[in-house]
C-alpha cells in the first residue's frame, strides 16, 4: 500500500527537479527572515541565487546542533510567534536545549509524513495503535498520533512508563500496533512473561520502532517474543521530527526517505566533503517545505549510508541504512539525546564537586541504565561530610538530571583523584 502515490513514486530525475525548486525557495525565504541564516551565507560568501543544482548545495555552510542551542528559544525561526501553533524542544540545561516551531501547515505535513510512514507499515483505518513513545515536549508521541488519526486509525495515547498498565491495555484493548522505543518493545515482551502473559495471544501485528540504535538481533528478538513484524521509523527533532524515513513492509532493506521534502546528502564527518551516493558517512539533511523553522545542510551525527536501487514495494524515494554509530559524543538513552558535556553543565554548578566523573550506561532487562560516579571535592572530603550532606548533593544531582535532560540515573560520590585516569564514557549496550 502507498499513502501518496503521486510524490512517493515520482520518477527520479522530477524528485531532483521539485527538489531543486523547493530548495530555492526555502533558501531565499531563509536569507531573507533569519539573522543567522543571512550571516552564515554572506560568511560564505553565498547568495541563495547561487545554488542552481543540487550539487551546488557544497557551497552553503552546515548548520549544527550549537547552532541551534546559540540562537535559543526562537532565533531560527522564519516566521512571527503568530504563525507558529506547536513547540517542541530537545533535553538541555537551563537556557540550552535546542527549540523547534510548527505553523499549522508544518504539523498538516508532518501528519501527512506519518500517515505514509504508517501505510508504508501495512496499517490501515481499521488498526488500533498502541502509542509508548512520550508525549509532551518529545516529538515522537504527538507525531505518530496526528499522524495515525490521519488515516483513521483507532489511537491509544499511553506514552512512555507504567509498564504494568500498558500490559493490561495490550490485553484489554487489543491493538493491533505498538508504537515505541525498540527496548521498551523488549521490556513489555519480559515483563508480560515474568506476569505469566502470553504475549504472542495479543492482537499486534506490527512494531513501529524507533528514538535509538538497534540492531537486526533486535529486530529478530522483538519478533520473535512479540509475534510482530518490527520496522524501523527514523526523524530528527531539529529537522521535522519521527516521520523523515520509514521503513516498508515489502522492502525491509532501508527506510525510504521522503524526498520530496527532505534532501539528504553523505558527507566525510571528519573533513565536510560531499561523498558519493552509497558511501558510509554522516548524512547531512535539508528541509525544504518545513515553514517555522527550516534547516538548511543539519549535520545530524548518524552514520549510515544510502541505498539507490529500487525497492520492491515501488516507491521512488532513496533509502537510508539503520543508524549504529555517531560522528560525535552523543549518547542516546531510552530515546533521549545526552551530551556529556549537558552533565558536565550540571556538575559545575553543584557546590561540593570536581569536575571528575565517569558515566556507564547499560542495558539490563531490555532497558538502558545510566551510573553516574562522580568526585566530591577535598573541602567535601577533608570535613568529612555527613552522611545527610552527601545525600543532599546526590539527590540533587538526580533532580537536575531528570529536570534538564529528562534521564534518570544512580549516581554514586567518590573520593577526589578516584577518577583520573580511565574513560569517562563506558557504553556497554549491544545494539
Amino acid at each position: 500500500m502507498i499513502y501518496n502515490e503521486e510524490f512517493e513514486t515520482m520518477p527520479r530525475e522530477v524528485i531532483k527537479v521539485l527538489q531543486v525548486k523547493r530548495l530555492q525557495q526555502v533558501l531565499e525565504r531563509v536569507y531573507h527572515t533569519v539573522g543567522f541564516y543571512k550571516k552564515s551565507f554572506d560568511d560564505a560568501k553565498v547568495k541563495p541565487d547561487d545554488i542552481k543544482t543540487i550539487a551546488d548545495m557544497k557551497k552553503l555552510p552546515f548548520t549544527t546542533r550549537k547552532n541551534l542551542r546559540d540562537n535559543y528559544p526562537f532565533g531560527l525561526f522564519a516566521v512571527p510567534m503568530s504563525s507558529v501553533v506547536r513547540l517542541h524542544a530537545s533535553s538541555g540545561t537551563s537556557g540550552k536545549s535546542a527549540v523547534f516551531g510548527y505553523t499549522k501547515h508544518d504539523i498538516e505535513i508532518w501528519s501527512d509524513l506519518i500517515a505514509r510512514s504508517l501505510v508504508a507499515a501495512g496499517i490501515t483505518k481499521n488498526d488500533i495503535i498502541h502509542n509508548a513513545f512520550g508525549y509532551g515536549l518529545f516529538t515522537g508521541g504527538l507525531a505518530l498520533h496526528y499522524g495515525a488519526e490521519k488515516i483513521g486509525a483507532s489511537v491509544i495515547p499511553m506514552s512512555g512508563g507504567d509498564t504494568k498498565r500498558q500490559l493490561m491495555i495490550l490485553q484489554d484493548f487489543g491493538p493491533t500496533v505498538i508504537c515505541s522505543l525498540p527496548s521498551y518493545a523488549l521490556h513489555l515482551a519480559e515483563e508480560g512473561k515474568a506476569l505469566g502473559i502470553n504475549m504472542k495471544s495479543l492482537k499486534l501485528r506490527v512494531g513501529i520502532l524507533g528514538a535509538e540504535p538497534w540492531s537486526n538481533d533486535t529486530r529478530e528478538e522483538i519478533e520473535k517474543t512479540l509475534g510482530i513484524s518490527a520496522l524501523d521509523l527514523y526523524g530528527l527533532s531539529e529537522v521535522m521530527g519521527p516521520g523523515m524515513a520509514m521503513e516498508c513492509l515489502e522492502g525491509r532493506e532501508g527506510m525510504h526517505i521522503f524526498e520530496d521534502h527532505f534532501i539528504v546528502e553523505t558527507i566525510n564527518p571528519k573533513t565536510g566533503e560531499v561523498l558519493p551516493e552509497g558511501e558510509e558517512g554522516e548524512l547531512v539533511y535539508t528541509s525544504i517545505t518545513k515553514e517555522a523553522n527550516p534547516i538548511i545542510r543539519y549535520r545530524s551525527g548518524d552514520i549510515s549510508h544510502l541505498i539507490t536501487k529500487p525497492c520492491r514495494c515501488g516507491r521512488s524515494h532513496v533509502r537510508m541504512e539503520r543508524v549504529s554509530k555517531r560522528s560525535d559524543d552523543m549518547l542516546i538513552i531510552r530515546g533521549v539525546n545526552v551530551f556529556p558535556s549537558q552533565i558536565e553543565a550540571i556538575l559545575v554548578d553543584i557546590e561540593g564537586l570536581n569536575p571528575q566523573y565517569q558515566i556507564v550506561i547499560d542495558r539490563v532487562e531490555a532497558l538502558d541504565t545510566l551510573d553516574l560516579q562522580v568526585e566530591v571535592n577535598e573541602k567535601i572530603f577533608s570535613d568529612s561530610g555527613s552522611v545527610k550532606e552527601l545525600q543532599k548533593i546526590e539527590q540533587r544531582i538526580l533532580k537536575d538530571m531528570k529536570d534538564y535532560l529528562g534521564i534518570s540515573a544512580r549516581v554514586k560520590l567518590v573520593e577526589p583523584n578516584t577518577l583520573k585516569t580511565g574513560a569517562k564514557i563506558i557504553d556497554k549496550r549491544r545494539f
